[in-house]
């Protein structure tokens, strides 16, 4: 099969625009796609018209829309499916390889983000049960009921959830894929390096028995980005710090930005520290370190040289193999200057004194390596002294964490927002002061990994909250 094109859709019908660009396969100039770009006046227009989507879904019942999107996690994990505009078929192989080679992920890690992304689908009822606190469907379809035993109505917010993704991890699509069951259609504007997962949900929700007009997918430029961020009624953006800051306070915009996520020891359990190894090291290099969720900086009130020379030992064993390799767990980079600027980011900041590359140790080679045409960074733990270090609380898009030493009663004032903080402790003073810490978005108490999440506990935003509003209402009394 020759390189796909991939149009707009818009409103679910294939769009082929005049602005095509070419996206290829990474370390080769051989195309792995080409896309069709949306212009910015051609989003603002199409934004106008949404509320025609929304109205194709409210003739599905909620229940409908759940079985409809288990269909869909089946097929999109199952099936050979619409690809480009020509007729032909993508199969569940093919997607890894296409995803494969404009991403830099390996095989292993796209199929385990496969996985992920199909459990979201089938755990449709339950994540919103958790989002909503026990809502039964049928009130988003009549408008109105009750939950337990009180009057309650809703109402949406908005004619559509535009998302603005990213291009480093498939499985950050699952936060948009029970908009559809809660009759709110999706506008996405892929990662340049990634429309594959879009499309392909898409695809599998349109061959389930979705109606076409519920999806939107804009591939576009920073002023088509721009457009559907000042306009669309709710927007999902994913990005750096300088990218979401502007926005954080829009209520119409739920930022997902860096997660900034923790992994502490606290005093009573310090002492076993070594039983926890495995889960730190999980914690730092689960996904390649490509997740929000993944921590990037582990503090302990002793032993910090100690726990960095274990998980160094244990890090330095992931190394840059064959995306194909079945033990691959590191992911080259798509834009290969991203790597070199994060590796100088880094020795940047080990030029402080109190901060220092454990890993170099013990791997082989230096952190930055090039293979297949391809550049990959190999895990890095820093050792620094204090959270004054430039490094300590520093996140990258690789395995990468510090270690810092900290008295268990200044944690709280030094470590900062957390996206995920697991706290392994059994200190109920010390607990309830997490609890009660605003900075915290996901807490975990004990030994568990902080890249473990549940999705009826959303770490970051509910969906649902998003999407309505609750309204007060009264029926007048019959005669």
């Amino acid at each position: 099969m020759s390189a796909p094109h991939i149009p707009i859709l818009r409103q679910g019908k294939p769009y082929i625009s005049l602005d095509v660009q070419t996206v290829n396969q990474l370390g080769t100039e051989d195309p792995a796609a080409e896309i069709s770009f949306a212009c910015a006046d051609m989003i603002k227009y199409d934004l106008h018209k949404m509320g025609e989507a929304r109205e194709a879904l409210k003739k599905f019942s909620c229940g409908e829309l759940v079985d409809i999107t288990k269909r869909a996690g089946e097929i999109f994990l199952n099936d050979d499916l619409p690809i480009g505009v020509e007729g032909d078929l993508q199969s569940p192989e093919d997607y890894v390889l296409s995803l494969a080679a404009t991403s830099g992920l390996p095989h292993s890690l796209i199929r385990m983000n496969m996985q992920r992304l199909g459990g979201i689908f089938g755990q449709i009822d339950d994540i919103f049960q958790g989002l909503t606190r026990g809502l039964d469907w049928s009130v988003l379809d009549k408008g109105y009921g009750e939950q337990g035993g009180a009057p309650v109505s809703f109402s949406p917010t908005t004619n559509e959830l535009a998302v603005i993704l990213p291009s480093n991890s498939p499985a950050v699509n699952a936060l948009w894929i029970p908009a559809i069951a809660m009759k709110v259609p999706v506008l996405l504007k892929p990662g340049r390096e990634e429309p594959w997962t879009p499309w392909r949900i898409i695809q599998a929700f349109i061959k389930a028995g979705c109606p076409a007009e519920a999806f939107n997918l804009y591939p576009t430029q920073h002023d088509g980005s721009g457009a559907i961020i000042r306009r669309a009624g709710r927007v999902m953006l994913f990005g750096d710090d300088s990218t979401v800051k502007q926005y954080e306070n829009d209520p119409r915009i739920e930022v997902h930005g860096t997660g900034y996520s923790k992994f502490v020891i606290g005093e009573d359990e310090i002492e076993n520290w070594e039983q926890y190894v495995d889960s730190m090291v999980e914690s730092v290099s689960a996904n390649s370190g490509r997740s929000c969720i993944c921590t990037s900086t582990i503090v302990v009130p002793k032993y910090g040289d100690e726990i960095a020379h274990a998980i160094s030992k244990r890090l330095a064993e992931i190394k840059p193999l064959a995306q194909d390799d079945p033990e691959a767990k590191l992911s080259g980079f798509a834009n290969p200057q991203f790597a070199e600027w994060i590796n100088e980011a880094v020795e940047d900041g080990l030029q402080s004194s109190g901060s220092r590359d454990i890993t170099s140790e013990y791997r082989e080679g230096e952190r930055f390596q090039e293979r297949g045409g391809m550049n990959y960074l190999q895990p890095t733990i820093i050792r620094v002294d204090s959270f004054d270090e430039p490094l300590a609380l520093r996140e990258f898009l690789f395995p990468f964490a510090s270690i810092v030493e900290c008295p268990q009663s200044e944690v709280l004032e030094k470590v900062g927002y957390s996206l995920v903080l697991t706290a392994v402790t059994k200190d109920v003073d010390w607990i309830n002061q997490l609890f009660d810490c605003p900075e915290i978005e996901r807490l975990n108490v004990g030994n568990v990994p902080t890249n473990r999440i549940s999705w009826n506990q959303p770490h970051e935003g509910n969906l649902f909250e998003f999407l309505y509003t609750r309204r007060s209402f009264a029926f007048a009394e019959s005669a």
